[in-house]
Parts: structure tokens; C-alpha cells; sequence
């Protein structure tokens, strides 16, 4: 069999500073991005890792690259309406400088992917879908285009996401003041750095702690990320990897697309129903999606709260206390908050929240209880 040539994987603008600062990289999306910082040290001279930076953002404050995002700009006097017929929530609900959560579907109501919308104006919007997907959604888009004009900007914009208490206290230390609510976005600039140009600001995040994310532009990112990695640093928090995200959106119960979502699960099985806006009239994969609210789920998501020490992790079989398989977990792992192990699941409808179920976890038999998420309280309301 001949040798393939390796893929070539993206990356960040900021890339030679993750590689400076003794990340892990890995393969995410198609990007090379950090995974978790081993060898960085925070203000007391502590080193990172997933455990270290996930307590920076629960307890103080952390910063993540996480530029590898898409990003679309749609411009057009329809575009409002044609995004509408393409989602499943409702943009008409949405004002200038707010953002909203979004699912594209297909035909059978799964999901190819989703997607935070930001409104801009009426004729104005940008998505940012996640990296692996962006290519699909920008053709799906570009496809049934009439009269809009789709643009692919992903190294347009770089994205740092900054979370937890003490982001307010980064922002005071850029001179930067806003009183943004959740799912809304301004923006500023920085009069001692007149190169980075505007900076769009967002209420946003994927850890349900308080927190922005910011998009600057793509070819000024390392100077403003170093300047946002220095009040991140004087705030006593840390730059943070993908591990600890994945493990702190985890304890919120948040879906990832390829896990909770993917082109064979609706958002009705994942719990997202509360972004299907089903009254609002046709979209993509709306007939079948009314067809199963109509009809009932096969299959629904749940929490798994682990009562021993084993540690859950994707694609292992969920059984009822007589031994029957009763669903799949999605996303497993240690919650360094709980300090146990943790688990979201495609679990048939009929199990009841407070029941017992077994995990087969590489050949022994765990138990675990069926919760609802999140597992740890919501600091973001």
C-alpha cells in the first residue's frame, strides 16, 4: 500500500506562541491546536494542564485560543429572511448587536452542524460554526443563496474566548467598559495599540461561566493576544487548552457537534428543542423535525453522574439494572470540579431522572445515576 503523504494541519494566528509556551498540540477540525499548556506557569509559579486551567476558569479566570472557529459573513437585503429558511431558531426575534444559537439540519432533521448567528443588521450577519464543518455550511449556504452574498472569512477574524469571574477585571485592566448582556456584542478599540483596529466584543462563551469572546482581526491577533495574556496573568488566571474546555462545557451538559450532534441526531434527541423554532415556519429539516415532536423521540440525552470511581467515555454502552442496553454515552470524563466521573448519553426515554444505570467501562461494570444537566450550578443568567 503506498504511503500517503501527512495532512497538513491549520493554524492559529497564534500558533508559534502556543508552540513558545509549551502546549500540547493535537489535531482538532482539521487545525493544530492546544490541547493543554504543561509547561506554563501561572502567577504563583503552578503549571497548567487540563485540571489546573479548567479550576483557572471555574475559580478565577482563563484565556483560549480558539480561532480555528469558521466564520461567514452573509450581506444582502433578504439576508434575514434567507437565514430563516435556513435555521431552525428564530432570527426575527434578534436585534442589532445581539447573537443567538442556531442549528442547520438536513433532511432528516440531523444536524450538520451548529452555530452561534450574529446580527449585525438586517442585511448583515456572521456565523461562526465550528472548524470541521464551516466548508459544509458555507456550501449548503452558498448553494441556496438567491441574491445574498456569502463569504468565507475564516482567517478573517481570529477568536479568543476569555472565561470565568474575574474576566471583568481583565477588561478594567485593557480600559475596556461595557455592560453587555448575554448574547450581545459591541466594539471597541485600544487608543495605545491603534493597529489593532476594532475589535468585535461578544457575551458569550461555552463554559456557563461570565465571560467575552473577542474577534480581532486575523493578521493583529498575536499582538492583541499578548496583551490580553498579560491581564489574564496580573487577574491570577491562565491561557487555557481545549482539554479543559472540553471538560468544563462537559459539566454543563452542552452538546459538541460529532458527540451530542452529528448528521444522525436532532436536536430533539440532544435536548436542543429549545432552539427549534418550529412555529416559524419551513426551514431546512423542519418537516421531520415536527414529524418527531409530533411522533416522540426514539432517544433523548441525559446526565450520568457516576457513584464509583470509573471514568465514562464515548461510545460506551449505558444498561438498565437487568443488564439491557438502554443507550450510548456521547462524552465521558473526570469532572475536576465533582471530582468523579461524569457522562452525557443517548439513553431511551422511558429512564427516569434519579434511576440507576451501569456503564460497561472496558469490561467492569460501573454505577452511575441519571441526572439532568448541568452537573454544576449555572453562574450565567
Amino acid at each position: 500500500m503506498e504511503n500517503l503523504p501527512p495532512v497538513k494541519l491549520l493554524k492559529t494566528p497564534i500558533h508559534a506562541w502556543h508552540l513558545k509556551n509549551g502546549a500540547k498540540l493535537a489535531d482538532f477540525g482539521g487545525w493544530e491546536m492546544p490541547i493543554e499548556y504543561g509547561g506554563y506557569q501561572d502567577i504563583n509559579g503552578d503549571k497548567g494542564g487540563v485540571l489546573a486551567e479548567h479550576l483557572a476558569v471555574r475559580n478565577k479566570v482563563g484565556l483560549f485560543d480558539v480561532s480555528h472557529l469558521g466564520k461567514i459573513e452573509v450581506h444582502g437585503d433578504l439576508a434575514l429572511d434567507f437565514l430563516n429558511s435556513q435555521f431552525t431558531n428564530d432570527l426575527s426575534k434578534l436585534s442589532d448587536g445581539q447573537a443567538q444559537y442556531n442549528l442547520l439540519c438536513n433532511e432528516q432533521g440531523g444536524v450538520i452542524d451548529d452555530l452561534i448567528v450574529y446580527r449585525r443588521s438586517h442585511d448583515n450577519f456572521l456565523l461562526i460554526p465550528n472548524a470541521a464543518n464551516c466548508t459544509e455550511v458555507f456550501d449548503i449556504l452558498n448553494k441556496n443563496a438567491k441574491q445574498i452574498k456569502i463569504s468565507n472569512a475564516h482567517t478573517k477574524y481570529a477568536v479568543f474566548a476569555l472565561q470565568g469571574a474575574s474576566s471583568v477585571q481583565v477588561l478594567q485592566l485593557l480600559g475596556v467598559k461595557t455592560n453587555l448582556e448575554y448574547m450581545s456584542f459591541s466594539t471597541f478599540t485600544l487608543p495605545e495599540h491603534p493597529a489593532l483596529g476594532e475589535i468585535t466584543l461578544c457575551r458569550t462563551g461555552y463554559t456557563r461561566e461570565f465571560g467575552y469572546e473577542f474577534l480581532p482581526k486575523w493578521e493583529s491577533a498575536q499582538e492583541f493576544w499578548e496583551i490580553l495574556n498579560t491581564a489574564v496573568f496580573q487577574s491570577g488566571g491562565r491561557v487555557c487548552g481545549l482539554g479543559a474546555r472540553d471538560t468544563l462545557r462537559t459539566e454543563m451538559g452542552y452538546s459538541l457537534h460529532g458527540h451530542e450532534l452529528s448528521p444522525s441526531i436532532t436536536p430533539l434527541q440532544a435536548s436542543s428543542g429549545w432552539a427549534v423554532a418550529l412555529s416559524k415556519g419551513d426551514f431546512l429539516g423542519s418537516k421531520a423535525l415536527v414529524a418527531e415532536k409530533r411522533d416522540g423521540s426514539t432517544r433523548t440525552l441525559r446526565g450520568l453522574k457516576l457513584l464509583d470511581r470509573g471514568i465514562p467515555r464515548s461510545g460506551m454502552t449505558v444498561q438498565s439494572q437487568d443488564g439491557t442496553p438502554c443507550g450510548e454515552i456521547t462524552s465521558g470524563t473526570f469532572s475536576p470540579t465533582l471530582k468523579h466521573g461524569i457522562a452525557l448519553a443517548l439513553v431511551d426515554p422511558s429512564l427516569k431522572i434519579g434511576s440507576n444505570v451501569t456503564i460497561d467501562i472496558r469490561g467492569k461494570q460501573s454505577q452511575a445515576e441519571v441526572v439532568r444537566p448541568p452537573f454544576v450550578s449555572s453562574k450565567v443568567h
